[in-house]
């Protein structure tokens, strides 16, 4: 195995035991296409608040006092409300989350950090004064607009505008 540029980072990784080598080409694909933003539900969420007049910024990182960087999927800047739209898998839902039977040994630890790397960012987010929603992946369109419009309250000028650096 080289360090020579144009090796694989992937095979270096797996050499190493880093994380696991895929089982199968298809579930290297499928994993490959799994997405940090912009995933279905997000997308419908953010276009159904759009049309209702909220405007907001997508993906944005919020530099917090005491050095906390967190980047909500959506941000609403003025109301100070932080928008997170969890996968199932990957922030272990009570309903829906499920211990991986394969690769134990890389796949519990590193889902347990994404649990607590949002329990940090919620309480470093609260303690600068903001407001979190989080929603899971597998709630109804419905309910999480609902979600979001009472933390965020009614669309007004002031939220039309928001992100676009006009007052």
């Amino acid at each position: 195995m080289s360090d020579a540029p144009g090796s694989d980072p992937r095979e270096h990784a797996w050499g190493k035991g880093l994380y696991p080598r895929p089982t199968s080409e298809g579930r290297s694909r499928n994993m490959r296409a799994n997405r940090r933003s912009d995933t279905k539900p997000e997308v419908a969420l953010r276009s159904a608040l759009h049309a209702l007049g909220y405007r907001y910024r997508k993906d944005l990182r919020v530099d917090l006092p005491g050095g906390a960087r967190v980047r909500p999927d959506i941000v609403f800047t003025a109301r100070k409300v932080a928008v997170f739209v969890d996968g199932c898998f990957w922030h272990v839902c009570p309903e829906h989350g499920r211990q991986p039977t394969t690769n134990e040994w890389y796949w519990t630890p590193k889902l347990r950090r994404n649990m607590e790397r949002d329990r940090q960012a919620n309480a470093a987010l609260r303690g600068a004064g903001w407001r979190v929603v989080r929603l899971w992946e597998h709630e109804s369109l419905p309910e999480a607009v609902d979600a979001v419009v009472r933390a965020v309250g009614p669309a007004s000028a002031e939220c039309k505008f928001e992100g676009t650096g006009e007052d």
